[in-house]
């Protein structure tokens, strides 16, 4: 599987991007020395998308299949995109706060410690549907890995699409999320002009 080893600050930086989008509490203190040339109308768009793609986590066939699915769905094929990003397996635990980063929840998926629906899921890139029932194994529950996570994401905000239950390291995902529950700094009206070039 590839993997981007980017130092994930250095990353942000390039990207103009806010740390905690990752769940990353660290700022970085350096600036970006950027030559004063004025980026152009593809510049703008390319980072668009690899902004979408870098919080995500995810690399590019599967972005574009995934784009390519949002444009045979009925509706606006950016709403759509974002809404099939945001119903990925790893980003709805991402979400719940059962996992402090999207990469800690794409492991805490790989290693089978994820139900849903009753069903042990490993497959971070799994579309969760409205209905669905997200829950930490039975026998990983009293771990100390989830004492400490949700000591870190007890504050954290849920979004209003997602209904979650602390104590039982339970979710459920109410609705399809609309582009206006989604708090992602990404412009997907971009993202859609580079690909339908």
């Amino acid at each position: 599987m590839a993997v981007n080893r980017t130092p994930v600050l250095k990353r942000c930086r390039s990207l103009g991007l806010d740390p905690v989008y990752l769940g990353i509490d660290k700022k970085s203190t350096r600036q970006l020395r950027r030559s004063s040339r004025k980026i152009s109308e593809y510049g703008l768009q390319l980072r668009e998308k690899q902004k979408a793609k870098f919080i995500y986590g995810v690399l590019e066939k599967p972005f574009r299949n995934y784009y390519d699915r949002a444009e045979r769905m009925q509706g606006q094929t950016g709403a759509n995109l974002m809404a099939m990003l945001e119903l990925r397996l790893d980003n709805v635990v991402f979400r719940l706060g059962l996992a402090r980063t999207r990469k800690e929840a794409r492991q805490i998926v790989d290693h089978k410690h994820v139900t849903v629906n009753g069903k042990v899921v490993n497959i971070p890139s799994y579309q969760v549907k409205a209905g669905d029932v997200i829950e930490i194994k039975e026998n990983k529950k009293g771990s100390q890995r989830y004492k400490d996570i949700l000591e870190v994401t007890g504050a954290r905000l849920v979004p209003e699409w997602l209904d979650v239950n602390q104590e039982t390291l339970q979710g459920t995902v109410k609705e399809v999320p609309s582009r206006e529950a989604i708090d992602v700094p990404v412009d997907e009206m971009l993202i859609v002009e580079l690909y339908s070039k």
